[in-house]
């Protein structure tokens, strides 16, 4: 099996957030969720002056771009390739050309691996982020993103939510 790159792919400006949701539903319903692990389209914080005031948003870093992280076959290739609003890989002609480390890094994405000391049925707390202090059962992990999904009570019912690896911690009985 071949080791999974990131890709730049150039989109129409402003089909960057249309684009990801268009080849995370083809990843879905082509089941390929071992082959395409992540589609993302980097944002950066920017503090802008508006009427006197400031206000902190979020930039698209490279808008006209999104990241994919995949293994490039065939197949994965010809999904990204035709999907709805992608003008094609970044590289010379028709041959893509994965990212290296380095440029990878300045991007703020990680690559590591991150082991964690829980599993699907153990229950957590959240330590962190809007769902502080909720305790929940995770019921899905998903080590790509570095998320877990538990339930938590939203008005009066079972919702899912995802949360990141770094914001729950297993509760001890």
């Amino acid at each position: 099996m071949s080791e999974a790159n990131w890709y730049v792919v150039h989109t129409y400006s402003g089909y960057e957030n249309k684009v990801k949701a268009n080849i995370e539903k083809t990843i879905e319903n082509r089941k390929l969720q071992d082959q395409i692990l992540e589609v993302t389209v980097p944002l950066q914080d920017v503090v802008e002056m508006k009427n006197g005031s400031k206000k902190q948003v979020q930039k698209k870093m490279f808008p006209g771009y999104v990241l994919i992280h995949m293994i490039m076959n065939d197949d994965t290739w010809y999904v990204v390739r035709n999907t709805r609003g992608v003008t094609g890989f970044v590289g010379p002609g028709s041959k893509p050309v994965p990212l290296t480390e380095e440029e990878m890094r300045p991007l703020g994405i990680r690559n590591e691996e991150v082991v964690v000391d829980f599993k699907e049925g153990d229950v957590v707390t959240v330590i962190g982020g809007v769902w502080e202090n909720t305790v929940g059962e995770i019921k899905k992990i998903d080590t790509h993103k570095q998320m877990v999904t538990i339930n938590v009570d939203m008005f009066g019912r079972e919702t899912p939510v995802e949360i990141s690896f770094t914001e729950v911690k297993k509760m001890d009985f």
